[in-house]
């Protein structure tokens, strides 16, 4: 049995009358590559944003590589967590957002380098080395002093992923990397997760209307509807012989719009 990663438990996240997850228990094991699918406000960004912490849950408790990150031991109960230790144990967690994020006013470099300096305190030779290595492996090693406007939208999106990893995390997060990229650009972006996948030991939640590359890249691929899981399982079956009615619904429907 593989160690679990990530743990969703019983797990509520609600917007005034609006329930976006409703009571989701969901675990990610250590090194899996799990994608999440489903219609627009079905809560799949959502489980990524709880992840970062940039929403708060109503209840339930999530846990990352053992601890809890919503919560903390106090005088012997489980309590909210303090700004503190949401954000150590979010140093764990990378993300990876689909509008890149990057600083404007910092070159490719500067954009990696400045988390592990300030956050995690890197002497800014090491930070440079370790940033430049990364660069070198999201195939941009020949653009590392580029300012973000002299980037094309795939390029960006490499060093953002290049500045997620610079930070070491156990998990890496993936909301819609593609989806504000020019198609023929797409690819290039997908080949650097491929390729993450493949050599380094990160466990990977990944949300994308790529269902080709989901398909090829997931060990398992969760359909959301609703707040919920409604299906889930190894990508061969969930593509090719879905059980629930919704989700044969949600792969038709965007088989039909190709």
């Amino acid at each position: 049995m593989k160690e679990t990663m990530v743990r969703f438990e019983n797990v509520t996240k609600r917007y005034d009358a609006l329930t976006v997850l409703d009571n989701l228990n969901f675990d990610v094991a250590r090194n899996e590559k799990v994608t999440i699918i489903g219609p627009s406000g079905s809560g799949k960004t959502t489980v990524l944003r709880m992840l970062m912490t940039l929403e708060r849950i109503n209840e339930g408790c999530i846990w990352v590589d053992g601890e809890p990150l919503t919560h903390m031991q106090k005088n012997g109960r489980m309590v909210l967590a303090s700004d503190q230790h949401l954000r150590r144990v979010r140093g764990k967690i990378g993300m990876v957002f689909q509008h890149f994020n990057l600083f404007p006013h910092m070159s490719a470099i500067q954009n990696c380098m400045e988390a592990p300096i300030s956050v995690l305190g890197l002497p800014k030779k090491e930070a440079e080395a370790r940033a430049a290595e990364l660069l070198d492996m999201v195939g941009l090693g020949d653009k590392k002093k580029h300012f973000p406007i002299q980037l094309s939208g795939g390029q960006k999106q490499r060093v953002a992923i290049a500045r997620a990893l610079a930070m070491r995390p156990k998990v890496m997060l993936f909301d819609e990397v593609t989806s504000a990229l020019d198609p023929e650009l797409v690819g290039e972006v997908l080949n650097v997760i491929r390729k993450l996948g493949a050599e380094h030991d990160l466990t990977m939640l990944m949300v994308t209307h790529q269902m080709g590359f989901a398909k090829e890249f997931s060990d398992r691929v969760c359909f959301f509807y609703g707040g919920k899981i409604a299906e889930q399982g190894p990508p061969e079956r969930l593509f090719g012989n879905p059980q629930n009615e919704r989700t044969r619904q949600f792969l038709s429907a965007l088989l039909e719009a190709k």
